[in-house]
């Protein structure tokens, strides 16, 4: 559960009126809040926006249109130091992992740190040991990418997004082609972030059993635009036709 005293605080996260896309909009009109200690899904179908969103909300794309919030600064008005600034604060787990196929998952993780701060060696070793052990690899440090799971991999990815103690982390689809008990692993991983680190959480998702394990609410997107917002429960069971179509095609 959320912090009991989030919810007095401003949001972290603010769209307003926000377009997104590439050419042309594929969500328009999308207003939202995400609030410190969340953990917020975004869900639909494959195509209708989420992680072109996603990319926004974390400083990598501007919007077509709109404006986008960071810690109460409208980002993409700032100049790029001041967007550098922000994006220090966040953490992003990209789909496909992206580590370098080169470097030992121990150098992977340690690369922000190494670029971004002057911090002596030894310190970045034992932070990266312990960000491994938190994610639940920490037998893995020397290992290459190549020669880990893809469960493994995930977590590696995500202990090198959170490794700056970012205070919100981007997941785009971190349970993606993954079997149902390395899923659980991977979203066992996101809680312990929140419980340990106190991040806020943005995942895009389209898998219903991570998101009812791991989300505070859900926001969904049909049709170009905002459809839902709630809980997973409160989605499954709700009147909207879009809605209930969605999660029906899912659950029989």
């Amino acid at each position: 559960m959320k912090p009991a005293n989030s919810n007095r605080r401003p949001p972290l996260i603010q769209c307003v009126d926000v377009a997104v896309g590439y050419g042309k909009p594929v969500l328009q009109h999308v207003n939202l809040e995400i609030r410190h200690g969340e953990i917020v899904a975004l869900l639909g179908g494959s195509g209708c926006g989420k992680s072109t969103l996603l990319r926004s909300l974390s400083g990598l794309t501007p919007p077509i249109a709109g404006d986008v919030r960071l810690f109460g600064e409208s980002f993409y008005d700032l100049d790029p130091e001041q967007q550098n600034a922000l994006r220090h604060r966040l953490g992003v787990a990209f789909q496909q992992e992206a580590l370098f196929s080169s470097m030992t998952i121990e150098d992977n993780v340690a690369l922000p740190l190494r670029e971004l701060t002057r911090l002596p060696s030894a310190l970045i070793r034992e932070m990266v040991r312990m960000r491994l052990e938190l994610v639940g690899i920490g037998n893995l440090a020397r290992r290459m990418p190549a020669n880990i799971s893809g469960g493994q991999r995930k977590r590696a990815a995500l202990a090198r997004a959170s490794i700056l103690d970012p205070e919100v982390i981007f997941c785009d689809e971190p349970t993606a082609g993954l079997d149902p008990v390395v899923a659980a692993e991977v979203d066992d991983t996101l809680v312990r972030f929140r419980e340990a680190l106190g991040s806020t959480i943005v995942v895009v998702s389209h898998e219903l059993e991570s998101i009812r394990a791991t989300a505070d609410r859900a926001i969904m997107f049909a049709k170009g635009s905002v459809v839902a917002t709630g809980t997973i429960d409160e989605l499954v069971h709700s009147g909207d036709e879009t809605v209930h179509q969605f999660f029906h095609a899912r659950t029989g």
